[in-house]
């Protein structure tokens, strides 16, 4: 018998020290929130143009889930793994996030893998109806799975019959990206939107100081640090964000190791990632989670362009030196730094 899962917010923007005014001579803000890409989505926006710029993120994140969506049988992603065996025409924005994904995997050795989506399934969550998959089962799943077998053209995708894909380790940092430039196109500097466990962080706070983005405690229901950004992308992935227990009490998380198709267990328990893309920050907080630490502090030397926080399973943060100026620690966890 399977207990039912537990699930549990990533990241949540500081409020506190933000002056929600829109009277006098201060600029206006909106503030609002909608359920997209599996998850809850809230808004914030600062200026003239506050209401109407965060009305065009709605819908510009709905067009995304509706390209996207695994589950919505007329979206594109839903077309290719229907046609596998088949080349399929696609958008721009798939294309990219699929491009974007694929180079993560690569880059990573594999721990990143849109094509685990059987595996995923056949252990239920993508369902609801939780399960522990045996070994043969997973292994002749796992023949169907290979990130290099899939094929990317000019608004073309091609994946072998037998195949599926899943972008939920990108999608909703690709929604973040494209949220920040409508913002931009309407005029807006200033705005944070919350995607789950994506925090998008457009310009400043009103006043010129940084936000405050916070990163929950894995190991309890509270804030293990703040990261005061700005113009940055914010994403964790943790095994306290979607997981089921068995009747003796052993946790199995959503993050499978495409290796062997078990949730990936290498002594991470979160991983943070900070950058200018979000798409990117989405699709390394998977791989590095899956990756462990010592993988993951290579690939952060050799790749560059983001920073990472780890916390482990006996309790420490690890954390890269472009993190070390903006981290305020919360919790009682020994902090280490990593240096180029």
């Amino acid at each position: 018998m399977i207990k039912n899962p537990k699930l549990a917010g990533v990241l949540f923007v500081s409020l506190l020290s933000i002056l929600l005014c829109s009277c006098g001579s201060e600029p206006s803000v909106y503030r609002t929130g909608f359920i997209a890409m599996d998850t809850y989505i809230d808004i914030t926006v600062y200026g003239k143009n506050a209401e109407s710029a965060a009305k065009a993120v709605k819908e510009e994140v709905m067009r995304i889930e509706s390209l996207m969506s695994v589950t919505a049988p007329d979206s594109e992603v839903s077309k290719i793994n229907a046609m596998a065996g088949e080349t399929v025409t696609v958008s721009d924005d798939t294309e990219k996030v699929i491009r974007a994904a694929l180079e993560i995997g690569e880059e990573s050795g594999g721990a990143l893998d849109i094509t685990l989506r059987p595996v995923i399934t056949e252990w239920g969550f993508t369902t609801g109806d939780y399960k522990i998959p045996d070994g043969e089962t997973l292994d002749n799943l796992l023949e169907k799975v290979d990130y290099r077998s899939v094929k990317v053209g000019d608004n073309t995708v091609f994946l072998p019959f037998g195949e599926q894909i899943d972008l939920g380790a990108a999608a909703k940092g690709y929604a973040g990206d494209r949220a920040v430039a409508v913002l931009k196109e309407n005029g807006v500097e200033s705005a944070i939107i919350s995607l789950g466990g994506n925090v998008q962080a457009l310009g400043a706070k009103i006043g010129g100081t940084s936000w405050n983005i916070a990163v929950n405690n894995p190991f309890n229901e509270g804030n293990m640090c703040l990261l005061k950004l700005e113009n940055a992308s914010v994403v964790t992935s943790g095994n306290y964000e979607r997981y089921f227990e068995s009747e003796d009490g052993k946790r199995y998380h959503h993050i499978i190791d495409p290796a062997d198709g078990y949730p990936a267990d290498n002594g991470i328990v979160s991983a943070t990632i900070a950058g200018e893309s979000g798409l990117e920050c989405d699709a390394l907080s998977t791989a590095i989670f899956v990756m462990g630490a010592e993988k993951a502090e290579k690939l952060w030397r050799e790749k560059g362009g983001f920073e990472m926080l780890l916390v482990t399973e006996d309790k420490r943060i690890i954390l890269t030196e472009g993190l070390t100026d903006v981290f305020t620690n919360l919790s009682d966890m020994e902090v280490s730094e990593i240096k180029r």
